[in-house]
């Protein structure tokens, strides 16, 4: 169970034509900043990705998939790190490198290629599902109001009951909630500002008219994260239950753990968006399940492998009933696998075989391919 060699493939996988936002609508949507200069400046799919395939001496294959906006000297360190050791001597619930955003991608890998060697499915390794298919959800970025009756038709006639969107102060998210209930009554939403309505005043007024057409799944992070208090506020002020998420790979701005803890201490909340790793996915669903708060599964909009991962996560997690943010290739051009994840909404189903039973396509990783490296013991 040695690893022999580590292979990154370095890519760009564009979205399908105005499937982020509107046509004429330019908001770029990756949070973190990129080298120097400060977040939003991006979309998500104009930065790269990296694909790994982790080979053992046994011939056995673990891939993994890191999240946009990779650190090539991280990437090679941990290569660096890991070449000649042995599976056998690692802990899967704490690796011999430490937390960055590349942590989830090896940890992927790793754990792909144990499970395999073992002849298991990577959610045996976490105890085995509680069910075999997992709730997810369609997305969109921002929207004009126009096109919002045409977008809820469509994903209501694929069979999605659930359609979550980013927002801002600009956005009229009433008369979207609105425009959604006339064309698809049953379609809930999820409104994601990502902390950008900034106070209890600007939310209360959107919440005011979101509370007529009672179409409105939760409230995602409306506020910035930091104010508790001001979070305990709106989630008495209506019943349109008010999430936290809690993205660990969000490690620039300080995102841990334990913010799960403090946001039910402070009785802020009345469930979780969470996006890890698999043990740190497990960590987090075990506090909202003893706490009974629902959960999903977040994505930075990836590609398969990292999907999958998700949805081995998501099976095995007792609180994860919310729709899930798995939804990569309604919005990229592809998922770099041979055969896409099995998704018939509102489901995703665990896929089969061993490890994260997945299998990438090399062809399509060349097409996509800006960069690839190889590491060798």
């Amino acid at each position: 169970m040695k690893i022999t060699q580590i292979t990154c493939y370095e890519v760009i996988v564009p979205g399908h034509k105005e499937a982020i936002q509107s046509k004429g609508i330019n908001k770029p949507l990756h949070k973190l900043p990129v080298g120097a200069q400060a977040g939003w400046k991006f979309q998500f799919d104009d930065i790269p990705k990296l694909v790994l395939k982790l080979e053992l001496e046994t011939g056995i294959v673990g891939w993994g998939e890191l999240y946009r906006g990779h650190n090539w000297d991280i990437v090679e360190d941990i290569c660096k790190l890991l070449l000649g050791k042995s599976l056998k001597d690692m802990s899967l619930q704490n690796l011999p490198f430490t937390y960055t955003r590349a942590y989830d991608g090896f940890e992927c890998a790793l754990w792909d290629a144990y499970a395999k060697s073992h002849g298991l499915r990577v959610v045996d390794l976490l105890g085995g599902p509680v069910r075999e298919k997992v709730k997810v959800g369609a997305w969109s970025g921002h929207r004009a109001v126009g096109d919002l009756a045409e977008l809820a038709i469509k994903y209501t006639e694929q069979g999605y009951d659930c359609l979550k969107f980013k927002s801002d102060l600009d956005d009229d998210v009433v008369r979207w909630s609105e425009e959604i209930f006339e064309a698809s009554p049953k379609m809930k939403i999820i409104l994601d500002p990502n902390e950008r309505w900034e106070n209890t005043f600007e939310a209360k007024k959107r919440i005011d008219g979101l509370r007529k057409t009672g179409n409105v799944l939760c409230l995602e992070d409306p506020i910035p994260r930091w104010k508790l208090s001001e979070y305990k506020s709106l989630r008495n002020y209506s019943s349109i239950p008010i999430v936290m998420h809690v993205s660990l790979p969000y490690i620039l701005h300080g995102q841990r753990i334990e913010d799960s803890i403090k946001a039910i201490q402070a009785e802020a909340v009345d469930g979780f968006n969470f996006n890890c790793g698999l043990a740190d996915f497990q960590r987090l669903d075990h506090i909202a399940t003893v706490s009974q708060l629902p959960t999903w599964h977040g994505s930075e909009i990836d590609l398969g492998i990292l999907e999958a991962m998700y949805i081995h996560s998501a099976a095995a997690a007792k609180s994860c009933v919310w729709p899930s943010d798995i939804f990569g290739r309604l919005i990229r051009e592809h998922d770099l696998l041979k055969t896409p994840l099995r998704i018939e909404p509102p489901y995703a189903y665990l896929p089969e075989g061993p490890g994260l039973g997945i299998e990438p396509d090399m062809d399509v990783i060349e097409r996509y391919k800006v960069k690839q490296k190889v590491f060798r013991k």
